[in-house]
C-alpha cells in the first residue's frame, strides 16, 4: 500500500525558553523541532519510536544539515512540514521545512535533512524490518 507522498505537519508555537538573549530562537532547538517532526511523521504512520525500540530498533542520527533563511521569535506560531527523502534497507533521510505561520503568509526559516541508521540494542548497524521498510518507501 502506497501512502500519500504529501508531507506530516505539526504546528507549536515558539516557547520562551527557546530563545536566546536576543529574543531568536537559539540554533540547535531546530534539530529538536526536526525530532518532533520526525516522531510525529512515524507515528502518523501507525507506529512510534517507543514500538520500534521494542522490535530491537534504534534509529541514530548519523547526519544532520540545516539551512538558516529567517529567525523565529519568541510566540512565532511554527510549521514543521517533514517528509521521506530516501529510503535503504539499514538508514532513512528525512527532510523538514520549517515555516513561521502569519496570519498573512508564511515564512521559510529552514531547510534541514537528517540521515538516520538503524541500531540493534548493543549499538551495531542492522537491517530495519521488512514491514518497516514497506511502510517508509510507500512514502519516499
Amino acid at each position: 500500500m502506497h501512502l500519500p507522498l504529501l508531507p506530516n505537519i505539526v504546528e507549536l508555537r515558539v516557547r520562551y525558553a527557546e530563545t536566546d538573549q536576543m529574543g531568536v530562537v537559539y540554533h540547535a532547538n531546530y534539530l529538536v523541532w526536526c525530532e518532533v517532526g520526525r516522531t510525529e511523521f512515524i507515528r502518523s504512520l501507525g507506529s512510534s519510536y517507543a514500538s520500534l525500540e521494542r522490535e530491537g530498533v534504534m534509529l541514530a542520527v548519523s547526519d544532520a544539515t540545516l539551512r538558516f533563511h529567517a529567525p523565529a521569535r519568541y510566540d512565532d506560531a511554527i510549521v514543521i512540514e517533514t517528509t521521506i527523502k530516501n529510503v535503504r534497507s539499514r538508514s532513512i533521510v528525512f527532510g523538514y521545512e520549517i515555516f513561521r505561520q502569519d496570519a498573512e503568509a508564511r515564512k521559510r526559516l529552514v531547510t534541514a535533512r537528517t540521515a538516520l541508521i538503524a541500531l540493534d540494542s548493543a549499538g551495531r548497524p542492522r537491517s530495519m524490518p521488512t514491514s518497516l521498510l514497506d511502510l517508509f518507501r510507500g512514502r519516499e
